[in-house]
């Protein structure tokens, strides 16, 4: 009978979190069936398993909401807020009930009659809590309960052996293998991985489950203090650690208490502000590497500096300090131990007892918090989290004599500085990486750290980070590893650069960057506004579009919108030819239309804009870049239509802005440029392919891939099997070989560094695939 009370228990707890978000949402909508279904069978779940595990009062209880809501479904009820609110509270003292016998304390009946009573048509509402909605009803799952302490030594053991495999592998490179052995040893590796991965889900649980009682906490706390809160949830479908969703229960209710009492103003004063009545709340979840990213956004009047200051001076510190301070010293005074901003104690807020805590307990699990403040339109708090005892695929990189990890999800791909493909210029004084025609930030690793530069940086790790992508410089890339991450001393984690600390199997600790910190700390912002769908955004001076400015080769000064520039490059006269009516230019292997104003009479080289529509590839010869400037909002039309939209006032000069428009009107070539040819990736070493051919390949005009969509065919396929078949599917096969010489005559394998005879043999079988589909 134990086991059966405590599954009974644990069941109802955990379909308990989920229904007081469903009933909130059930009010909303009261002709949801599905919803009002789901919380009939909860209820009548209940009353069924009270019978014969002798539980009376909550089989009344949940016999008494079960006839209600039997009424509701057969039509001869209509739930009303009274009616809903009587349900929620029969709902809540179940749960109160049911974490009382798990407790083994005693909990007196009192007050359970006037429950019961208010869920009579026409009663009178008592002090009945508001409600939540349905359950979507879940498929039953084979499962066992176990012990958290037996699941972290299985992920204690597991991380053990996944440290012995990587140092197996690197001895056996070391000391030259067996063929036989290394096959024996790719099956340990996936064996490895399979449990890895079964292993981790084991201590994951979907975030859902911290989520799933925000919906009825904003809608109690925006009633007691008569406000009016929209609440957005995103990401609930993100795992996190199971402990760290406990961990991170207590500091996210606080925040998103103190949102809607501190931040989202009262409807009366939203109006007056020119504000919707509805406050706008959002709670969104993102994995990033290997954090969990949660932000809490509210569109309320953000954190008044100027009070916090205030209530602090007049604690006895120095207002002049305080006001000398930076603004994100300023901002971060909300940490103040004992700090209120509130005048009155209320059951919200008042106490003192706040923001400080939530700093200390969301560090002491290895994470950080940080503030993005908009006075008057609200606030942004972004709580950074590791995934304890975490194994994720990592690539080494080295700066200096220093060893640091990166997250392979995080990684677009790896190149090398040098030629006209991969290059980094200065825009200004400010650096830019250009890869194939790509041009993005440039973030030097060792200047980014305090450490002092050998020289210019080899090796460039292109990084992708929610918003956008940019190119990290480092001096070596190492090795591919699995690695285990656990959270790093606190100090070091505050400094934003760090996602967790790490072992190897060369026994030398090693830290894994947060590609998206050491962005923010290099002064790439990704930014994301809380924004209510219905409303237009203003037009700030901020969010002006920006332009080059540029010398144009008659003279004029002039300037072209920054969004349709792929990149601004030197090119000798020799490559610009006039050809069938018109100047073009050669580049890259291909030809492409060029405009000019103005002649290039005796110039050795010109610089060219090449601009893309997205379809089309254009290119706009010009003697210098000078400058990127925000565009001005008010435009002069020129008079006739041409290569010159109007006039704008820049630092009181008139500068030209070229009407792009035309220029792809009147230049730009018909139709469409044709898909690249797909380089299917298959077989073993995927993962040493991706990383040093990827660059090439895409260089020489594939796409590559690791696995095909449905409707999608390869061209050709490239493995490092040596038993690889001529053709897979309809596709050719080019086999590589480690070894420099080919394994007799019949080997028509290429060496995997020999470039030339690689791109040649893909280019023919290629072709040959097309020719034969044709």
């Amino acid at each position: 009978m134990d086991d059966l009370l405590q599954e009974f228990i644990a069941e109802t707890r955990e379909t308990l979190e989920a229904l007081s978000g469903e009933i909130v949402a059930w009010e909303s909508d009261p002709s949801d069936r599905n919803r009002l279904d789901a919380i009939f069978r909860f209820v009548h779940t209940v009353k069924g398993s009270c019978g014969f595990l002798d539980l009376p009062r909550l089989a009344r209880l949940s016999h008494a909401a079960e006839d209600v809501l039997a009424a509701v479904r057969s039509g001869t009820r209509t739930p009303d807020t009274s009616l809903v609110n009587a349900v929620l509270a029969i709902v809540d003292r179940i749960g109160e009930i049911v974490e009382a016998i798990d407790a083994g304390a005693a909990l007196a009946d009192s007050g359970e009659d006037l429950l019961i009573a208010a869920l009579d048509e026409g009663s009178e509402p008592e002090t009945v809590a508001p409600a939540p909605s349905a359950l979507t009803p879940r498929a039953p799952l084979r499962s066992v309960r176990l012990n958290v302490d037996l699941l972290d030594r299985m992920m204690s053991g597991m991380s053990d052996m996944v440290l012995a495999r990587n140092e197996l592998a690197r001895r056996l490179r070391d000391d030259g293998v067996d063929p036989a052995v290394e096959a024996a040893l790719e099956r340990l590796s996936l064996t490895v991985a399979e449990m890895r991965d079964t292993v981790t889900r084991t201590r994951m649980q979907k975030i859902d489950a911290l989520f799933s009682a925000l919906p009825r906490m904003v809608r109690d706390t925006a009633a007691e203090l008569g406000k009016s809160v929209n609440l957005h949830i995103e990401g609930a479908d993100v795992e996190l650690d199971r402990e760290m969703i406990e961990m991170m229960r207590d500091p996210l209710v606080h925040i998103v208490r103190n949102a809607i009492d501190h931040g989202i103003e009262a409807p009366a004063l939203r109006r007056v502000l020119g504000k919707r009545e509805h406050g706008r709340l959002t709670v969104a979840a993102r994995q990033s590497g290997n954090q969990i990213i949660i932000e809490i956004g509210d569109d309320g009047q953000g954190i008044d500096t100027e009070r916090l200051i205030a209530k602090i001076a007049g604690t006895g510190r120095s207002e002049r300090d305080l006001r000398a301070l930076s603004d994100k010293a300023r901002l971060d005074l909300i940490f103040e131990a004992g700090l209120t901003t509130k005048d009155e104690v209320t059951s919200i807020s008042g106490r003192g007892v706040g923001m400080d805590v939530v700093r200390a307990n969301i560090e002491q699990i290895g994470g950080r918090i940080d503030l993005h403040n908009n006075p008057g339109k609200g606030l942004r708090i972004a709580i950074h989290v590791p995934l304890t005892l975490s194994i994720i695929s990592t690539i080494g990189v080295g700066v200096g004599d220093q060893r640091f990890a990166i997250s392979r999800q995080a990684i677009e791909e790896i190149v090398r500085v040098g030629g006209d493909a991969i290059r980094i210029d200065m825009l200004g004084d400010t650096p830019a990486a250009t890869v194939r025609e790509r041009r993005m930030p440039l973030v030097d690793l060792s200047g980014t750290l305090g450490m002092t530069a050998s020289g210019p940086p080899p090796m460039l790790v292109i990084v992708s980070v929610v918003g956008g992508s940019y190119a990290l410089a480092v001096d070596a890339v190492l090795d591919h590893e699995e690695l285990v991450i656990k959270p790093a001393a606190p100090a070091v984690m505050s400094t934003g650069l760090y996602a967790g600390q790490t072992l190897p199997d060369s026994g030398l600790p090693m830290l894994l960057l947060d590609c998206t910190g050491i962005a923010t700390v290099a002064g790439l912002t990704f930014h994301r506004e809380i924004v209510d769908e219905d409303d237009i955004p203003e037009i700030s001076v901020a969010e002006r579009p920006s332009a080059l400015l540029f010398d144009d080769l008659d003279g004029v000064r002039r300037l072209v919108p920054l969004s349709v520039i792929d990149r601004v490059e030197p090119v000798s006269t020799d490559a610009i030819r006039f050809a069938a009516g018109r100047w073009r230019l050669s580049i890259d292997g291909r030809i492409i239309p060029l405009a000019t104003q103005g002649e290039i009479g005796e110039r050795l080289d010109v610089s060219v804009l090449r601009l893309r529509d997205g379809a089309m590839e254009i290119g706009y010869a010009i003697a210098e870049a000078l400058d990127i400037v925000s565009l001005p909002d008010a435009i002069a039309p020129a008079r006739e239509v041409g290569p010159v939209a109007g006039v704008v006032a820049l630092d009181d000069e008139q500068i030209e802005l070229l009407d792009v428009h035309w220029l792809f009107a009147t230049h730009g070539e018909e139709g469409r440029e044709e898909s690249p040819p797909v380089c299917l990736i298959d077989g073993a070493d995927t993962v040493w392919m991706t990383t040093f051919l990827k660059p090439v390949l895409e260089g020489a005009g594939y796409r590559v891939a690791t696995r095909l969509s449905a409707d999608e065919t390869a061209a050709v396929v490239l493995t490092m099997d040596s038993g690889a078949p001529a053709r897979i599917g309809a596709a050719p096969v080019v086999r590589l070989r480690q070894d420099r010489s080919a394994n007799g005559i019949n080997d028509d394998s290429i060496y995997r560094y020999d470039r030339g005879a690689l791109l040649a043999a893909l280019a023919e079988r290629a072709g040959r695939c097309s020719g034969g589909q044709g």
